[in-house]
């Protein structure tokens, strides 16, 4: 029922947000400008698309390779296409991992290989955004600074937020016992102020201590294997790009010029920077909000609305709408096979009865 809320809650944020963009504008002139875009260049798009999703595979292959576990890549892209379906419609991209660590587990893939994975992935997830951003800024600051206008206030919180998460799981790996300790207070400080429940103070605490001992294992894979996570980076950085790379893909496709691939990709990331870490599914609405501030002059106001259209569709909802329907044909199954093996199951019990009869 949560996941279905969060669904509605994003069609409704994208219902209300088109319908303030594209108010004033007939439902014909919207198709002409998607029309007019290069049928071409959309098709690079939806491969890049499809690059930032096989990003992921490859990182999950390859850790699962170098653990000593054989598997499938086919197998692999379904889960990551399970797993950016339950990012794009949870809050803080949440509910991606748990997902694909429990297809994992139904595949045969341990937890504690799945659970070193996925910890990898997002330390490089987060580490390369904010990599990338910080060295845009850096050689595009007067580009940013001209563009970002009245969000820099968001611009500067998403940098906040996403240094300090990097910086909770440096302190993770780096003092395990002093972030277990940490966290414990916390919880107990919340219990005490009556935020959290006294029910549920065990549960946390039980939960702070076995995400801190994992992180631990973590670490000292990491320490271990340098050059395996050297990889995890530079594939990442690849699966990023693929993505902010998109918006160009579409200036391209309306025959513009003016814009070279990295300014584009430079305002891109400061986006996706600025909306990552905010408790809204698949950020909807606010991700809209700063296509339509950073790119304005780029598109121009007659092809601002096609493009964020294009953009966002290739870029979001085309990996939703796949992720989807990848996770209910990948849960069909899994509900087939279960059933088979409670039947098989339920068989071997009734001959071992009869044998002793």
């Amino acid at each position: 029922m949560k996941y279905v809320l969060n669904i509605g809650f994003i069609v409704l944020i994208c219902w209300l947000t088109f319908r303030l963009l594209f108010s004033g504008q007939e439902f014909s002139s919207i198709l002409e400008d998607l029309h007019n875009a290069d049928t071409r260049w959309i098709a690079v798009g939806l491969l890049l698309a499809f690059m930032f999703v096989a990003g992921e595979s490859c990182i999950i292959y390859y850790m699962l390779r170098v653990l000593g576990q054989k598997t499938k890549f086919l197998r692999c892209l379904k889960y990551s296409f399970i797993g950016f379906f339950f990012s794009d419609i949870t809050p803080s991209a949440s509910g991606g991992q748990p997902a694909q660590m429990y297809y994992m587990k139904k595949d045969g893939v341990k937890i504690g290989f799945s659970t070193l994975i996925m910890l990898l992935i997002t330390i490089a997830y987060k580490a390369v955004l904010v990599i990338l951003g910080l060295i845009f800024l850096i050689f595009n600051y007067s580009l940013v600074a001209d563009h970002v206008g009245k969000m820099w206030w968001l611009l500067i919180l998403g940098f906040a937020l996403n240094i300090a998460f990097i910086a909770v799981l440096a302190a993770v790996f780096v003092k395990p016992v002093w972030a277990r300790k940490a966290g414990i207070k916390i919880v107990n400080l919340l219990t005490n102020i009556k935020i959290i429940k006294s029910k549920n103070n065990q549960k946390y605490i039980e939960k702070i201590t076995r995400i801190c001992d994992t992180y631990t294992i973590g670490a000292d894979y990491i320490k271990n294997n340098l050059h395996t996570v050297v990889n995890v980076f530079l594939i990442t950085a690849v699966q990023r790009l693929s993505l902010f790379a998109i918006t160009w893909i579409v200036y391209k496709s309306y025959g513009l010029s003016g814009y070279g691939i990295l300014p584009v990709i430079a305002l891109q990331t400061m986006i996706g920077i600025s909306v990552e870490m905010l408790p809204l599914p698949g950020a909807a609405g606010i991700t809209e909000g700063c296509f339509m501030i950073m790119f304005d002059r780029i598109f121009g106001k007659e092809l601002m609305r096609p493009a964020l259209l294009l953009s966002r569709g290739m870029s979001f909802y085309a990996v939703l709408i796949a992720g989807g329907l990848v996770t209910f044909a990948s849960h069909i199954i899994i509900m087939r096979r279960d059933k088979q093996i409670y039947a098989d199951e339920g068989l071997m019990k009734t001959m071992g009865n009869e044998k002793k009869g």
